[in-house]
């Protein structure tokens, strides 16, 4: 399965060595294909450099064990039947324009109503559920 990893993600694995870490770890050696782009995986280094800079390390390993699209400027305007904030918008344009099945994010408060459904033909979900539905 092709996955999308949102910002929080890639945080999350790299800030520390714990759950989020290992999914990584098993969904890689489960086979499924670990896509990022240049969108979130700035956001995660931002993110990354003023709360726990001590995990960069950690992020380029992570990014050298995935696939990293480029951003793609027309995925901001990209509009969806999901109602996103404007920020959220290039995340799941992402993960539709390279095919991904899955998008997994931690972002509860934004993509939370989404979770367990289908947008564009991406299933939308938490660490949680994915870990669920594929390992």
């Amino acid at each position: 399965m092709r996955i999308f990893l949102d910002a929080n993600i890639l945080f999350s694995a790299a800030k520390m060595d714990g759950a989020m870490r290992e999914l990584l770890r098993l969904l890689r050696a489960g086979g499924h294909d670990l896509w990022a782009d240049g969108y979130v995986l700035e956001e995660a280094r931002r993110n990354l450099a003023a709360k726990a800079p001590e995990g960069l390390g950690a992020l380029d390993v992570i990014v050298a064990e995935i696939h990293v699209a480029e951003a793609h400027p027309a995925d901001a305007g990209q509009r969806f039947s999901a109602k996103l904030p404007e920020k959220d918008r290039p995340v799941l344009a992402a993960a539709v324009r390279l095919g991904c099945e899955a998008l997994v994010t931690g972002d509860r408060k934004h993509f939370g109503a989404l979770y367990g459904k289908t947008v564009a033909g991406v299933a939308i979900h938490s660490p949680r559920s994915l870990a669920e539905a594929v390992l």
